[in-house]
């Protein structure tokens, strides 16, 4: 993914991101090259955008500041160009107080945006070492399509990178359309009139309320760039070939046989017709051009059939072509970017949408997908053959299909921010192997899942499937958690297998969600009654014994012998009209959440099906109510799950054993439990050195390009940066230093921790580097000595502590994982801490709810708040610590692992005792700007 940050250091890479029609922009910053297009950009405007601009009619005003806007950036200038195409569309730059602006040019440089353009002016004479002046230009026939807009959200990023903290512009009074821009930024923005001008601040601190803002934008530019794929008017399928048996040939007779509803138009250079389709030579030949162009073409010819697809004016690809090699596949992206093409692809079986309106099927699947509500994304072809087979079987269904590929373009938060506004989808279903951007995948996901339910498959859960280069505890921590409980966060329900998720799927389609885990199991034979019980048990739900007169309500409806304990054993004599008495009473007792109804064929009931004179009806499985959730067992059907339709339309699940309708049950309750949370708020930021700590880190790799550990000097002035409080220390390295520091430093009891330092010392436990509890100056000095006869060279200092009071040893730090980012990671501290693996981990940044699961989620949690008579820990710097630590990874994404371990938690508070930080160069830029792959 380009790097937003490095664009603007290097002054020569590209991002390109979507306007609020869908289209396309490249984004970058200017050079001297740009002059003529700035120049032709202020040239083409009109009367009224110029005076709005530059306060004045002026043709020599645009040339002033294609000359000022072009010259080569520094920390305290930045401008950045728009380009759509060839075509210069838009500028915005920003100039610090630390490079004034000419006197000649700062009288020109000013401007506001009328009805017309979207412009802000310069105002140099309020300009400090953090504050920057902007100024914003959008070509005419550009406007309202979010060019301004998308420019400032880097420009505000740029300038945070460089320590900026405020912008400022001076506006017309009257320029409404700039006021708006600066008013749905989402930035805090203070104003204050001047006679005709309005001058503004713009606070640069991104909060929740920014990034809401930048996620509808995102919204809708995605939704609408997607049109063209998923909702295409006209599809060209490029290498259709007349042979059966081609995989262009299978997509363009899916879409005929499918009666797509809109024009249809084979490509082929060596045939009139395709399946009775009039056939044209190239795309370029076709009479209009196709929203959509499927490509089948041999590998080595995918980038130059996209070229022309996108010089005809083509605006989506599905490239189903395999094998292609990283040069071609960035070729293909390329042209993709440089056309505004957006793609599903390379690799991919294609995409089907059964709307109506729509009926579209380009894929290369044996069956046609069953019309119905499920959204699926896949990676694996293979996957989305099973998925769409099993939706059909299962009569849910899918609205839209879209099979990712090696997903070069088109991601799972596209599909999903598609699915939450197509007025369709009610299920989700995902199978991938990668997110992307994790942060931005979550953040969607987390609003996303309280509209619909979104399911996936859990890949790579094994050590040998995602091997991380951990090399500290807190790293080490990561994988033995689950990481469901990151899924959980952002409200997905995660699955072992396709099997699993298809059953959940059943349930989650035709039951209501249930209240909670008490689960009452009702069998027509002892036996599978017992092993229904199990499986409830192992799924971690309840099998609760029913109240005295509850049980005594169903003997007597039951034949004789029937027990009703729960689970319930109504005997092989069990017909349907007592069946569904049972079910009413328990389904309106409120003793239970779901009945799970377990029966076996008998030669009194065949079990579940259709005739009633033979079977029990799924009617019967249906109390009156309808809101407690039924799943029925029927071991002798030969689908692993089934849905039971009755005449009013409702359905049961139906599964081949036991353990597969438990598990399903268990995702029912964990979705019921996270959707009854009431949605966590966004903590509020702390009071930090935010800018201190990025020129620490900027200074570090400065020194060190590759990364590695921070010193505990440093380590110490960053936790310093974020206010997180720890135990005074003092750097030494002399005998003499140490004895005169712990002179100072002794704790309450006259005790200190002497520790040694060093670049390769990061586990000095593990060598043996630091003594505790000395006392008097010939400890300290006999344990410098030690300590530097033993560890030699490797030793170039010592730290010095006062020993730490006692209280509950915990572990808190920030984890770069490799799927899903920045983790703040807490548990159990000390040495055991790795080995006892009871952490708790959440995505950052925190709501206020991971704030109190990282508390309460570890098996060791209760020794936080006073088990058996100790004295709780106060959890309020607890909290704090972990927002602390949030703010922190989410500042500096060359955060690789921050480990404070232990802290020690007391009544009075918390302190961290020891602290490491390793940086690595940043991989990424923010994760909440708007930018393509």
């Amino acid at each position: 993914m380009t790097d937003t940050a490095t664009a603007v250091r290097t002054g020569c890479a590209t991002v390109c991101a979507l306007l609020a029609d869908g289209s396309t922009v490249q984004l970058r910053p200017a050079d001297p090259t740009d002059r003529e297009h700035v120049l032709r950009l202020y040239g083409e405007m009109s009367a009224d955008s110029l005076r709005n601009r530059f306060f004045m009619v002026s043709r020599r005003s645009g040339e002033r500041a294609a000359d000022r806007l072009c010259t080569p950036g520094g920390p305290g200038h930045r401008t950045l160009v728009a380009l759509h195409g060839d075509r210069l569309v838009g500028v915005a730059e920003y100039e610090t107080g630390d490079a004034p602006i000419p006197a000649e040019t700062a009288r020109t440089a000013g401007g506001s945006v009328p009805a017309t353009v979207e412009t802000a002016r310069t105002t140099p004479s309020t300009c400090t070492s953090t504050t920057a002046e902007i100024s914003l230009a959008v070509a005419d026939d550009f406007h309202r399509r979010g060019v301004g807009t998308l420019l400032l959200e880097h420009l505000v990023h740029t300038a945070r990178e460089n320590g900026v903290t405020a912008f400022t512009a001076d506006v017309l009074a009257d320029n409404h359309p700039i006021h708006r821009i600066l008013a749905d930024l989402g930035l805090h923005v203070t104003r204050r009139y001047e006679d005709t001008t309005v001058h503004g601040v713009i606070r640069l601190e991104p909060d929740e309320r920014y990034r809401s803002a930048v996620d509808l934008r995102g919204r809708t530019a995605g939704t609408a760039s997607l049109r063209p794929l998923l909702r295409p008017r006209s599809v060209a399928v490029i290498g259709a070939g007349t042979k059966p048996g081609s995989v262009g040939r299978a997509i363009l007779h899916n879409l005929r046989e499918g009666h797509f509803r809109g024009l249809l138009h084979p490509v082929n250079p060596h045939a009139h017709a395709v399946l009775h389709l009039p056939a044209y030579a190239s795309v370029g030949d076709l009479p209009h051009p196709p929203d959509l162009a499927v490509l089948a073409v041999p590998a080595a010819a995918v980038p130059r059939a996209a070229e022309e697809c996108g010089r005809a004016g083509v605006r989506a690809l599905a490239v189903v072509t395999a094998g292609l090699d990283a040069v071609r596949t960035a070729e293909l992206t390329a042209v993709c970017r440089r056309w505004g093409m957006r793609m599903a692809g390379p690799d991919c079986l294609g995409i089907a949408n059964t709307e109506p309106d729509v009926s579209l099927d380009a894929t290369f699947a044996a069956d046609r997908p069953l019309p119905g509500t499920a959204g699926v994304a896949v990676q694996s072809g293979g996957v989305g053959i099973a998925l769409l087979g099993g939706l059909s079987r299962l009569g849910i269904g899918v609205s839209s299909f879209v099979s990712l590929g090696d997903k070069r373009d088109v991601s799972g938060n596209d599909l999903l921010q598609w699915w939450e506004c197509d007025g369709r989808t009610e299920l989700a279903l995902l199978h991938l192997e990668s997110f992307g951007n994790p942060r931005a995948f979550s953040r969607t996901a987390r609003r996303v899942t309280r509209r619909m339910p979104v399911l996936t498959v859990d890949t790579g859960r094994s050590a040998a499937g995602r091997r991380a280069a951990a090399s500290h505890t807190a790293a080490a921590a990561v994988p033995t958690m689950t990481r469901r409980a990151l899924f959980r966060q952002a409200g997905i329900t995660a699955t072992d297998t396709l099997g699993e998720l298809l059953d959940t799927a059943a349930l989650l389609h035709s039951q209501p969600l249930p209240n909670g885990p008490r689960i009452a199991v009702l069998s027509n034979e002892a036996g599978i009654g017992v092993l229904a019980a199990d499986a409830c048990t192992d799924a971690e739900l309840a099998v609760p014994e029913l109240a005295l007169a509850l049980t005594e309500e169903l003997l007597d409806a039951l034949p004789e012998g029937a027990t009703a304990a729960n689970p319930i054993d109504a005997t092989p004599a069990v017909t349907a009209e007592v069946l569904r008495r049972c079910l009413d009473r328990l389904a309106a007792s409120g003793a239970v959440d779901a009945i799970l109804v377990a029966l076996v064929p008998t030669a009194l009931t065949t079990g579940v099906g259709t005739d009633p004179n033979t079977a029990l009806t799924p009617s019967a499985l249906m109390p009156a109510g309808g809101r407690c959730p039924i799943l029925a067992v029927r071991p002798d059907q030969p689908e692993r799950v089934r849905l039971l339709h009755a005449d009013d339309g409702r359905a049961v699940p139906s599964y081949g054993d036991a353990q597969s309708a438990a598990r399903a049950l268990r995702h029912a309750v964990a979705r019921a439990q996270w959707l009854a949370r009431p949605p966590g708020r966004p903590v509020e930021p702390v009071g930090a050195d935010a800018t201190g700590a990025r020129a620490l880190v900027a200074a570090f790799l400065a020194e060190a390009p590759t990364g590695g550990w921070l010193d505990a000097r440093r380590t110490a002035r960053l936790l310093d940066c974020y206010g997180i409080p720890r135990l005074p220390q003092a750097y030494v390295t002399t005998e003499e230093a140490a004895v005169d520091a712990a002179a100072r430093l002794a704790s309450r009891s006259g005790t200190v921790a002497l520790k040694a330092q060093g670049p390769d010392l990061v586990h000095e436990a593990e060598r043996g580097g630091g003594f505790l509890d000395l006392r008097g100056r010939h400890a300290v000095r006999t344990a410098f000595r030690d300590l530097a006869a033993r560890l030699g060279t490797a030793m170039t200092g010592a730290l010095v502590q006062p020993m730490a009071e006692r209280g509950a040893e915990l572990l808190a730090g920030v984890v770069q994982d490799e799927v899903f980012g920045a983790l703040v990671v807490f548990g159990p501290g000390g040495t055991t801490s790795e080995l006892l693996a009871d952490h708790a981990a959440r995505l950052a940044p925190l709501a206020d709810t991971d704030v109190h699961d990282l508390l309460t989620t570890p098996r060791c949690a209760p020794l936080l708040f006073g088990h058996r008579g100790a004295p709780p820990a106060d959890p309020a710097p607890l909290k704090d610590l972990l927002v602390r630590l949030s703010q922190m990874a989410g500042d500096l994404p060359e955060l690789a692992e921050v480990e404070c371990n232990p802290v020690i938690a007391r009544p009075d508070g918390c302190t961290v005792v020891d602290a490491r930080v390793r940086l690595l160069p940043r991989r990424s830029t923010d994760p909440y700007l708007r930018r393509l792959p």
